[in-house]
């Protein structure tokens, strides 16, 4: 792979010795994560945007239900190549479930997708907008964000008494 968009680390700043000959390190001007950060792109929340295994996905979301694949391709493709579209039928009706994923080689024409089609007219209907997969934020410790949302396991209604 000649090129990533997973987030590079900054090579620490070697130590620096005193006149007393001990080792001391210096703190950078800005922490390798900050300096990450700062490049990375965000989503309208500001989630982190990630890519995914083969490009840059997007999804459109209040889509109209009578619109076709040609209408998104029409939209989408002012702003680059289409890798791959899928828009979800409904099974009973046939229309479209009011979401669509268009996936893009790369990140600028992604980013242009979004800036450029969020809140814009399908078919009059204002469609949003934005990346598909994001990176979740990071947890404070592990098992603790799940012990305040969750009971215990076997502590359900069912029979307890």
């Amino acid at each position: 792979m000649a090129s990533s968009n997973e987030m590079d680390i900054d090579p620490q700043s070697p130590p620096h010795t005193t006149t007393n000959g001990s080792t001391t390190t210096t703190a950078t001007s800005q922490p390798a994560a900050a300096a990450a950060t700062s490049s990375e792109t965000r989503t309208s929340a500001g989630a982190v945007a990630v890519r995914s295994i083969e490009g840059w996905i997007i999804l459109v979301t209040n889509v109209h239900e009578e619109a076709s694949e040609e209408d998104l391709q029409e939209l989408f493709g002012e702003y680059g190549e289409i890798k791959n579209l899928h828009m979800n039928l409904d099974r009973r009706t046939g229309y479209v479930k009011g979401y669509a994923l268009v996936e893009y080689p790369t990140q600028r024409e992604a980013k242009a997708a979004i800036e450029g089609a969020s809140n814009s007219k399908l078919l009059d209907q204002t469609i949003s907008v934005d990346y598909a997969f994001v990176r979740p934020p990071p947890s404070s410790k592990k098992g603790e964000a799940g012990a305040a949302t969750h009971p215990p396991r076997g502590a359900g209604a069912r029979g307890a008494r």
